[in-house]
């Protein structure tokens, strides 16, 4: 599906790309942009509506640097016939109708103003391409942008289904070279309690105080609340320890403020605890990428000592 969904965008752009060499309607900005239609629409937005479209913009170089179709939504903008067209800019956004398909080039300069991005030069050349799908009213959008929410909701859960399924065999397989004698639950959490405490068991909505070690599966430190073991595996920050960083967690178990693994696994141990946890990715931080340390679709282990215990 993937595949074909690659194959169709690239027929598109071939469509687009043929039909802007053939188009020769264009038009002019008062400060000099001239863009050419590769397809006109006719509807254009009134007060108070909603004009979604999307955008591709690329260097000289064709390195695309913005795109709502890799953000998976498109932008919008709330039509006003009184909102002043000071650029050139202004002028092609606020006369966009449904349907049209403008393509142009002019100076980065022109297109951002002031707020030009850091790798580009006010005169280099960058390409723009609009694509105007609706014109919508406030409850339209509304329902636009939810009815995306739910695909994407959705997406993400068959996504989790299929990631934990990988996860699992990897987490097995490690737990048995290891010889880690870990139980999992129903979600698919690995834990072993390492050492018993003797304090109460910690029940939904009680203050847990937790010390923690956070590592990859490779055995990578990423974080941990012991500042001996920051400082000996190299994440120490001092400006954490100045401000009494390196203590017990206070975490308020079930009640979202951590990921889910964390939040299922507290809740299975008591005071004085110690124990491992072994999160797949989906009860961790799933195909999120943040560029940390820690890689989309991530099994996570924590070592964690139940401190203390408030009800």
């Amino acid at each position: 599906m993937k595949k074909i969904k690659s194959l169709l965008f690239a027929v598109a752009l071939m469509v687009i790309a043929f039909s802007a060499m053939s188009c020769n309607k264009t038009k002019t900005t008062s400060d000099g942009i001239e863009y050419t239609y590769i397809k006109e629409g006719s509807q254009a937005p009134k007060n108070g509506e909603f004009v979604l479209y999307h955008l591709i913009v690329k260097t000289d170089k064709d390195s695309t640097f913005i795109s709502t179709y890799d953000q998976m939504m498109p932008a919008y903008l709330q039509f006003n016939d009184s909102i002043p067209r000071k650029s050139g800019m202004d002028e092609i956004f606020l006369g966009l109708k449904k349907g049209d398909s403008i393509a142009f080039e002019t100076t980065a300069k022109k297109i951002f103003a002031e707020n030009i991005p850091f790798f580009l030069k006010d005169e280099q050349k960058i390409k723009v391409r609009i694509g105007v799908l609706d014109v919508l009213d406030y409850q339209g959008v509304e329902a636009y942008f939810n009815s995306l929410q739910e695909a994407e909701m959705k997406r993400q859960a068959e996504g989790a289904v299929k990631q934990l399924e990988i996860d699992t065999q990897i987490i097995q397989d490690y737990i048995a070279e290891k010889n880690i004698n870990a139980i999992r639950t129903e979600s698919g959490l690995y834990y072993v309690i390492e050492s018993a405490g003797s304090g109460p068991q910690i029940e939904e909505g009680d203050l847990a105080f937790v010390h923690y070690a956070g590592y990859l599966l490779d055995g990578t430190l990423f974080d941990t609340s012991i500042k001996s073991l920051a400082m000996a595996n190299g994440v120490y920050n001092e400006q954490r320890d100045q401000y009494n960083g390196y203590a017990p967690l206070e975490v308020r178990v079930a009640m979202g403020q951590v990921i889910k693994g964390w939040d299922e696994g507290l809740a299975l141990l008591k005071k004085g605890d110690k124990a491992k946890f072994i999160i797949p990715s989906p009860l961790a931080y799933g195909d999120r990428d943040s560029g940390g340390p820690i890689p989309a679709n991530s099994i996570l282990i924590f070592d964690v000592e139940v401190t203390d215990v408030q009800k």
